[in-house]
């Protein structure tokens, strides 16, 4: 199954969602990050707290959504947006109409103040993102029909 995490920018929250299902749902799950304005780099400070929770980095990039909309692409079978703004931007077509929905997360990167409070954001919205995967990964995912399955991931937001 292949789940793609949008943001607007695909800087940090979409991409430490990737990151962390692509290490925790590993061999069963294949996770893909993309935004519609990508900021075309990942944030230091999301670098930053996957490195310390030895997730691996490499390969990560900030990308547009419209490569998973494109010929060639990977067949997404869910679709989770994790920015408001992203949520209510229209969406490209996506092949195979995938389950859609929505986990609205703080945007770590809009904290300001110190070096320690902005990594402190990352890490409380990283925290977000591993519980609501780990809730995911719980679901016996290949056996509920999109229905379910979109009425499961919901009820986690």
């Amino acid at each position: 199954m292949d789940v793609l995490f949008l943001c607007t920018g695909n800087s940090a929250r979409s991409i430490m969602a990737e990151a962390f299902l692509n290490t925790r749902g590993a061999g069963r799950l294949t996770a893909h990050s993309a935004g519609s304005h990508p900021k075309g780099e990942v944030h230091p400070l999301a670098l930053e707290v996957l490195k310390t929770c030895e997730i691996d980095v490499a390969g990560l990039r900030s990308k547009s959504w419209d490569e998973f909309a494109a010929e060639g692409a990977p067949a997404i079978d869910v679709v989770i947006t994790v920015c408001d703004q992203a949520a209510a931007e229209a969406c490209p077509l996506w092949p195979g109409a995938p389950v859609k929905v929505h986990w609205g997360l703080p945007d770590p990167a809009a904290v300001t103040g110190s070096d320690a409070e902005r990594l402190a954001a990352f890490a409380r919205t990283f925290t977000l993102i591993e519980r609501r995967i780990e809730l995911m990964l719980g679901l016996p995912l290949e056996h509920l029909s999109p229905d379910e399955l979109q009425q499961q991931l919901g009820i986690i937001h």
